[in-house]
């Protein structure tokens, strides 16, 4: 079984993935290629990658896909970069030197990269919100039992009414998350005209909502929530990107936005 890495992260552009300059000419039967690409998860270990690139002109229409082997002379790879979180996963640099490609590894017909980009985006911040879920989860089922655990001024945590409160409020985030990145995979499914801003929706919420509920997590464990030993850090730190990934919050604002304003 072969696996790969979707590639739309790039070196220059960031969040303006049109914008990417890596290119691939055509020589023949074969694409040659050449350029980077930044932050890459998973670079280095996979069999094949989907890289989006430049065949044509500037703008969204010049960007095609290709499939490229990961063992095709001319790749090569910067250090694996040192993160807060995500560490069971390596993100480096690939550079391109040209690099030759069968024109049958064309995904789809040139200029159709972008829009196979953005189609997997929204599944992406769907699956990046169901992280967060999961790491909410865990941190609060953690701190529910350690509230009632750890005893401060003769009584355990949760029997100060500010703690009930603080886990009342952990728990509603996570239920309103769960459901909102529920309707938005649905929405998705069904192929429904606002699934492209509730995928974007989703993903605001349940990131920025779930770190916060990481957080507070944290916060109730005290000092023991800093260290290593107790693995509420770890959520904190691992969830904390996905306010970044698969379009950063901001870029979610945006798309919301341009939802809400086209219908006027």
């Amino acid at each position: 079984k072969q696996w790969y890495q979707r590639r739309v992260a790039i070196t220059a552009g960031g969040s303006d993935a049109a914008a990417l300059v890596t290119k691939a000419t055509t020589d023949g039967s074969k694409y040659i290629v050449n350029g980077s690409k930044a932050f890459i998860s998973g670079a280095g270990v996979t069999d094949l990658l989907v890289v989006m690139l430049r065949t044509g002109g500037k703008g969204p229409k010049g960007v095609s896909a290709l499939i490229i082997d990961t063992a095709t002379p001319g790749i090569s790879y910067g250090q694996k970069e040192k993160k807060i979180g995500w560490n069971n996963q390596p993100t480096c640099v690939v550079n391109f030197d040209d690099v030759e490609v069968p024109c049958e590894n064309l995904l789809g017909a040139e200029g159709q990269g972008f829009n196979l980009a953005m189609h997997g985006l929204n599944g992406g911040r769907i699956n990046i919100a169901s992280c967060s879920l999961g790491a909410a989860q865990q941190c609060l089922e953690d701190v529910l039992h350690y509230t009632n655990d750890r005893k401060a001024f003769n009584q355990p945590l949760n029997a100060n009414q500010h703690v009930q409160f603080k886990l009342a409020e952990m728990a509603t985030e996570l239920t309103t998350a769960r459901l909102i990145v529920r309707q938005a995979a649905k929405s998705l499914d069904s192929k429904e005209p606002n699934a492209v801003a509730l995928c974007a929706m989703c993903k605001l919420y349940a990131t920025e909502r779930l770190f916060k509920v990481c957080d507070d997590a944290l916060q109730l464990h005290g000092g023991y929530g800093y260290l290593k030993s107790y693995p509420v850090q770890q959520f904190w730190r691992d969830s904390r990107v996905h306010r970044i990934l698969e379009g950063t919050s901001e870029v979610m604002h945006m798309l919301v936005a341009r939802d809400l304003l086209k219908h006027l």
